[in-house]
């Protein structure tokens, strides 16, 4: 008996329609390696129609008032509480994560995200109109950029959507995203409640491979184009978009350096650090991956570290006990392990640095410890459950290897001393700097890197400005 496949479509113009050319993509359960769907494999005609829809809603709904908006985004956010074990389920077959911990800690910061934005709307900010020139009244007028074209990654395909779309229809925009093609199912669904709320051509869902999200960056129609994604495709979507000077907001890779000063609280430190870095199986850009331990207490953290990995638990959605499920995909395994399986001989695995099981794509909490600052590990993003450990002498050094990387989004630092904790802030080169803390994130804060992690915020009012533009007016009083 076979069990016959779900068909996701995509969501062009109010409707749901499947690729032009009929061709499709199989989605796996990475809890399971089993194909559970087929999704479209859209191709330039997708593109084209999603396009098409996305410009001729524009103009409409750039000239609603921000309190209309506003309504339009606190609906869109009671539909997703209402519906939330709806998202939930196709979530977990999406990325294989905890069913407890997808409830708890995605929805609830969705729904409050787009609420944010919901409220952002309606405050606008620009300069007050004042003559400048004799004669002269200037204004300013902030306004929607137009067409964006946006690609969620597959770590959080519900939540990426949501700091996606939702500044973007806040500042008036139209959208037509892109899912990853390993996890369309959620996006697919939000296109369903989303599109029973705003207009048609307002939101549209192309689904496919890197070739679709290529098609869409290219394409004459966006004013702005958006991606949350790897270093290598961030540039790739540079590139092609300057060809057309579009507008580009990038949320690339992580490397963020955890920075533990000898006055910590090692046992609350270690708990913390342990879940900041499993969480999601590691597959955060702000995961607590690179761990820089003060020489004094270096043995001692380690050993803690490993007894926490050790303690950590990856497993079936459905099990409760579980931090974690699995990687996402066949090749995130591959290069976990790729990862691994190249350590240099100086290198240690304290904990874990094997595959979990023959079903699924787990990987067990791993610790590796004796690590050098040019070693490829520590360079590299792994984007793994797995957290490297190196010792540092003093705060110059912690600093040189901290900002050491290519990457510069997140970073922590752990000290009971608020002047030490002060100056470290100031120097450590990453868009955020967390204190005795790692991973949480608020609606009205940005979050946002330098160098090779991109650039552009998402969250906060900043995340919203960025979706729009400024134009100056100016008026004579003759």
């Amino acid at each position: 008996m076979t069990t016959e496949l779900r068909r996701l479509r995509n969501y062009i113009n109010g409707e749901f329609r499947d690729a032009a050319d009929g061709r499709t993509i199989d989605v796996i359960n990475p809890a399971t390696g089993e194909v559970y769907a087929t999704s479209p494999l859209s191709g330039q005609a997708d593109v084209d129609a999603a396009m098409e829809a996305a410009a001729a809603a524009f103009p409409a709904w750039r000239d609603t008032t921000p309190s209309e908006r506003q309504k339009v985004l606190l609906k869109i956010a009671d539909a997703f509480e209402e519906r939330a074990e709806e998202l939930i389920a196709a979530e977990v077959e999406n990325t294989g994560k905890p069913v407890a911990l997808t409830a708890s800690e995605e929805i609830p910061p969705m729904v409050d995200q787009i609420r944010f934005f919901a409220g952002a709307a309606r405050l606008l900010e620009g300069r007050s109109a004042g003559e400048y020139m004799e004669g002269m009244t200037s204004i300013i007028r902030r306004e929607p950029v137009g067409v964006c074209a946006q690609v969620a990654p597959w770590n959080y395909p519900m939540m990426m959507a949501v700091w996606k779309f939702a500044p973007a229809l806040a500042a008036g925009n139209t959208v037509v995203l892109k899912p990853s093609d390993t996890t369309p199912a959620s996006t697919v669904l939000m296109a369903e409640i989303i599109g029973s709320i705003v207009p048609k051509g307002v939101f549209n869902v192309v689904c496919g491979d890197r070739e679709t999200g290529k098609a869409m960056v290219e394409h004459p129609t966006p004013a702005m184009a958006s991606i949350t994604g790897s270093v290598r495709a961030g540039m790739q979507v540079a590139e092609s978009a300057s060809k057309d000077v579009k507008r580009v907001h990038l949320e690339l890779g992580g490397k963020a350096p955890v920075v533990v000063f000898e006055d910590t609280d090692i046992a609350k430190a270690v708990e913390d650090i342990a879940v900041a870095g499993y969480f999601n199986a590691g597959q955060d850009c702000t995961a607590a991956t690179r761990v820089l331990v003060h020489e004094s207490i270096h043995d001692e953290f380690v050993a803690a570290l490993a007894k926490a990995a050790s303690e950590t638990k990856t497993g079936q959605p459905d099990d409760e006990d579980v931090l974690y499920g699995p990687l996402n995909n066949a090749n995130q395994l591959k290069q976990v392990t790729g990862f691994i399986d190249r350590l240099p001989a100086h290198a240690k695995v304290e904990a874990g640095g094997h595959r979990v099981g023959d079903k699924g794509y787990f990987y067990a909490p791993t610790v590796v410890s004796g690590l050098k600052q040019d070693d490829e590990i520590i360079q590299n993003e792994v984007f793994g459950p797995v957290i490297t450990v190196q010792s540092f002498t003093d705060e110059a050094q912690a600093v040189e290897f901290a900002n050491g990387v290519e990457y510069a989004l997140a970073s922590s630092v752990w000290t009971k001393d608020h002047a030490r904790a002060m100056r470290m802030s100031k120097v450590l080169d990453f868009g955020c700097v967390w204190i005795n803390t790692h991973i949480p994130l608020v609606a009205e804060m940005p979050h946002g890197g330098f160098k090779k992690s991109g650039y552009g915020k998402d969250l906060s009012a900043y995340g919203f400005e960025d979706y729009t533009r400024i134009k100056h007016v100016m008026t004579s009083l003759g």
